[in-house]
């Protein structure tokens, strides 16, 4: 039954009602209309009102869920979905759903995809920056050095101690172009692993914040792509950033643990926790990478008691 016929039904079986009562019941109206008819009368215009209103809520309920849907719905939260009316649900109303679900089916795929690209080209752009690092300003950064080490071998006493001072400054600095092309390219992971590269990670973390960080760290994983594995020491990045930058927090708990055929990534704080409304530019990307590996992210936070994110990641299927 379509939309148009179901409201016309509703209205025409609360109108039919009325007129059936009138008919029948032992009630007739006096000119001029005495109170008590008209007391009457208005009460059952009350009724009619009242049943057609509720009739119509019902009738037209599954509109009202598909537009709270809309104003809520998250591309970064896949799966949102209406369940399709059954035999009551109207044909306008069922096919409407139905191609808001197909909508959403289309623009999640075009944003998982649009988002890979984006991250992928992000990555070979921060590879780029990184090897360019590594090879121009650090090798330059190298020979500078020596030169420096050579003219305070040279210089006398008062001049020395200056060229000295500037061989560390130097030095400093290379050691920090170095943890950037870490922190843009670990090139850890690709040689030695996610649980070497999340080690090394946690361990620069805690020196260079002075948090306390706690690592539980399985070694018995389930084989994962080079994607996967990226998305997880990306995800664990940005989670030690926030917490440094914005939780407050004193302790971060690091675990890396195989879950079946997935693999499940959690780092908690005790820092002051989060409001779900003001997720920043970190958590929208970490969900964009979520997506990239197909994953699963889950955020909890209370303000005030922490934050913990859980990132699930299924392990490839073996090709037969």
């Amino acid at each position: 039954m379509s939309l148009f016929w179901r409201i016309f039904g509703l209205n025409a079986l609360v109108l039919g009602t009325a007129t059936a009562l009138l008919l029948w019941a032992p009630v007739t109206v006096s000119v001029p209309v005495v109170l008590t008819e008209a007391v009457i009368l208005v009460g059952g215009l009350a009724v009619m009102l009242v049943a057609n209103g509720a009739l119509l809520r019902w009738g037209l309920a599954p509109l009202d869920r598909l537009t709270k849907l809309m104003t809520t719905v998250d591309l970064l939260r896949p799966g949102q979905r209406l369940p399709v009316p059954g035999a009551g649900g109207g044909s306008e109303v069922t096919e409407l759903i139905r191609t808001f679900n197909a909508m959403l089916d289309r623009l999640e795929h075009e944003r998982a995809t649009s988002s890979a690209r984006a991250l992928l080209a992000q990555e070979a752009e921060r590879r780029r920056i990184a090897q360019e690092l590594h090879d121009e300003v650090g090798q330059s950064m190298t020979a500078i050095l020596l030169v420096l080490k050579r003219a305070a071998d040279d210089a006398p006493e008062p001049l020395r101690e200056e060229l000295q001072q500037a061989q560390e400054i130097t030095r400093e600095s290379l050691d920090e172009v170095r943890r950037l092309v870490r922190r843009l390219r670990p090139g850890v992971l690709d040689d030695l692993g996610l649980v070497s590269a999340l080690t090394s990670l946690t361990q620069d973390f805690a020196t260079h914040t002075g948090l306390r960080v706690v690592r539980r760290l399985d070694s018995d994983l389930p084989a994962l792509d080079q994607e996967s594995e990226l998305v997880l020491y990306r995800v664990a990045q940005e989670s030690l950033t926030n917490a440094a930058r914005h939780a407050e927090a004193r302790q971060v708990e690091v675990s890396l643990r195989r879950a079946g055929e997935t693999v499940v990534l959690e780092i908690a704080d005790d820092g002051r926790g989060i409001e779900a409304a003001c997720e920043g530019a970190g958590i929208r990307g970490m969900r964009e990478r979520a997506l990239l590996a197909g994953a699963t992210l889950d955020i909890t936070s209370t303000p005030g008691t922490g934050t913990r994110i859980r990132l699930i990641t299924p392990a490839p299927r073996k090709q037969l």
